[in-house]
């Protein structure tokens, strides 16, 4: 038997989720001896399959020319293709969390959700209550896996290179079909949160929406993406794609720029896997510097424009 890894794409690359995702199904291949394959399915996943050959991955198991996202189609898809697999691992992302369920019931698999580790190679780790409790599971049969973005490193790179095996197709009824009624592209040059390497976000410390640019004007200069805490979202000053936490994305970026955030335990749970964690805050009892790396006692307001100016101009000389 072996192990399926979805290779979520976007634009016909991979996303940073799916790359996680493989080194987990390398690390359940290491303990139990079985062979991984990916699944792919986008418009042309010619560069996912190079991508996935770089990672490791020598099959891919995919199908082209597929222009909209349709999630009951892609679950049939990827159940097709993950018939001979005994575990199906997908990126625990909004498309991942939509598909799996259904991939689930369509090979009476049994489901294991937002795994953050690997026990053994039917022993998981999850995470409980927005990371104050970590429990154990033990799952056998044929199962179907969540991994939680942002926790799991990217896998090495090989070198290598992967074949393409085509997926038997599924004739579909169109009126079994969700009606896709738009697709919003972000903008091209906004940096993606779960894709970046350097995130600046906000807290309600920053005031209100028409300071949000100390926030935007750091983030630019250090060609971040910016993000916002649970409190700036729920005020609405900024849109729920942009929150980090427990309740909106989980993020793992080299650098985490803290700025007026407090420090609520939904928070950390979103990006406490950062590797360099910076808060910038007035009061030096804030939650956020027991996990901070480094820690800046002081107004914002007067430390993010000066760190802004400071920044850009180095990046001038």
């Amino acid at each position: 038997m072996s192990i399926a890894v979805f290779l979520e794409s976007y634009n016909n690359k991979m996303v940073k989720a799916a790359a996680e995702a493989i080194n987990a199904a390398k690390i359940i291949a290491e303990k139990t001896g079985k062979e991984m394959f990916g699944i792919a399915l986008d418009e042309n996943i010619d560069e996912i399959l190079s991508q996935a050959g770089n990672y490791g991955i020598s099959r891919v198991k995919g199908s082209s020319h597929i222009t909209l996202y349709h999630s009951s189609m892609y679950a049939r898809f990827i159940a097709n293709a993950a018939r001979e697999a005994d575990i199906v691992i997908f990126p625990g992302t909004v498309w991942g969390r939509e598909i799996a369920p259904q991939v689930t019931i369509k090979l009476d698999a049994n489901p294991v959700s937002d795994i953050i580790g690997i026990e053994e190679g039917n022993v998981f780790r999850r995470s409980l209550h927005g990371n104050k409790i970590h429990s154990t599971v033990k799952a056998d049969g044929k199962l179907v896996i969540t991994v939680r973005p942002a926790v799991f490193d990217l896998p090495a790179e090989t070198g290598g290179s992967a074949e393409s095996e085509p997926i038997t197709p599924e004739t579909m009824d169109s009126d079994t079909l969700s009606k896709l009624a738009e697709i919003l592209a972000a903008s091209s040059d906004k940096v993606e949160l779960t894709e970046a390497d350097i995130i600046v976000s906000g807290g309600r410390g920053v005031g209100g929406p028409d300071n949000w640019p100390l926030i935007i004007n750091l983030a630019e200069v250090l060609g971040a993406a910016h993000g916002a805490s649970r409190a700036v979202v729920d005020a609405g000053w900024r849109p729920h794609s942009e929150q980090v936490g427990q309740t909106g994305k989980f993020v793992s970026p080299k650098v985490y720029i803290a700025v007026g955030i407090s420090g609520a335990i939904q928070h950390l749970a979103g990006m406490s896997t950062s590797e360099i964690i910076v808060a910038v805050n007035k009061d030096e009892g804030a939650p956020i510097f027991k996990v901070a790396d480094y820690g800046l006692v002081g107004d914002l307001f007067d430390v993010v424009p000066k760190l802004t100016e400071e920044i850009s101009r180095l990046k001038q000389n």
